[in-house]
């Protein structure tokens, strides 16, 4: 898939730009602050329905606006032409498909973007949230029933928390029906995320053996969010009192985790801040794959500030690759990097929220 057009109303700098884009590697480019990694952050809020950067929310919104707006031209590998957007004013957010208003998963179903970018080593070194996003948009890409399962989970989830944080003691037959639901829904959500693990596993393993060599054999570990062999509902039932204590639900789905472990470098804290990078970069590149495998089509592929977070030889290598199996590619950086200026690019000059193309 591809934007053909990106037009964007009070994101940031960004007060109204309407961006043509070509198939192929677009560059913009620029001095620090002008604007340019907005671009892709709109690409990836139709995408995500959030930034990618951490603590964006409150700061979306362009100073002295009511509102934020993002529109999109997308067309598919089969020629279809769709026009997505996404706007918010105040807490709201509101998502259309050609003109029809469309909850944001049925907007983040059509539209598929994955941005590498400075905060990408989060992936690998920060919390389990970060990683738990990145499984979860994934499967719901690749396994239908996955979205009503995390529904479900998700209002069993905020209806045991309100019981556990109640003034008023609440009995066992307030608690059980919340924490069978709660179960069942975890067990789909399981399966679903061990099937898609096993699915990206050898993309993930051809990726980071590509870029890490040096670090040896890799294991994917995942950690469902309560112990093995246990059944869940038992589990809440036996330790409501604990929970009762903490006022949240303390086991479940949303405690899940995966980490990738080399046989060089065992534990996440033996790597460095540039093999953390390397294998983020290896996770974005696998799930794109899988996606394209799966749904016959690459995902728009975001690279915020390429030249500052790869070196010149990985620069070459992700850059090439990406143009032979066709993605489209939407790259930012201070100048074009030197990667760039072999093959054909689309490149924008960026500055002062105002965007020039130049070639």
């Amino acid at each position: 898939m591809r934007l053909e057009r990106l037009r964007i109303q009070g994101l940031r700098c960004l007060d109204d730009v309407s961006i043509p884009l070509g198939e192929g590697v677009t560059v913009f480019a620029g001095a620090n602050g002008a604007g340019k990694t907005s671009v892709l952050e709109a690409a990836f809020l139709l995408s995500h329905g959030r930034s990618f950067r951490s603590g964006a929310k409150d700061a979306l919104i362009q100073r002295g606006k009511p509102a934020l707006a993002v529109f999109a031209e997308l067309r598919h590998a089969d020629g279809r032409l769709r026009r997505v957007g996404l706007g918010r004013q105040g807490p709201r957010w509101e998502a259309r498909i050609d003109g029809e208003t469309v909850t944001l998963s049925e907007l983040v179903e059509e539209c598929a973007v994955v941005c590498f970018e400075p905060g990408s080593h989060a992936l690998i070194a920060g919390g389990a949230e970060e990683r738990r996003r990145y499984l979860d948009w994934g499967v719901f890409h690749v396994e239908h029933a996955f979205m009503l399962a995390w529904r479900r989970y998700q209002r069993a989830l905020k209806q045991r928390n309100s019981l556990l944080r109640a003034t008023i003691a609440s009995t066992d037959a307030l608690f059980l029906p919340w924490e069978a639901e709660l179960a069942a829904a975890a067990e789909l959500i399981d399966r679903q995320r061990m099937l898609y693990l096993d699915a990206l596993r050898p993309h993930l393993l051809e990726h980071v053996q590509a870029l890490l060599p040096e670090l040896g054999e890799v294991e994917l570990r995942y950690r469902r969010g309560w112990p093995d062999g246990t059944s869940l509902a038992e589990l809440l039932a036996s330790q409501r009192g604990r929970d009762l204590a903490r006022g949240h639900t303390t086991q479940g789905s949303h405690r899940a985790d995966w980490v990738i472990a080399f046989e060089h470098a065992p534990l996440r804290e033996h790597l460095s801040r540039g093999q953390e990078k390397l294998t983020a970069l290896a996770c974005v590149l696998a799930q794109a794959a899988l996606y394209a495998e799966r749904r016959g089509e690459w995902p728009v592929v975001c690279l915020d500030d390429l030249a500052s977070e790869l070196d010149k030889e990985h620069q070459s290598a992700l850059v090439g690759q990406l143009r032979a199996v066709g993605a489209q590619v939407l790259i930012t950086g201070t100048e074009v990097p030197d990667a760039l200026q072999a093959g054909p690019t689309h490149v924008f000059h960026v500055e002062q929220g105002l965007l020039a193309p130049l070639l």
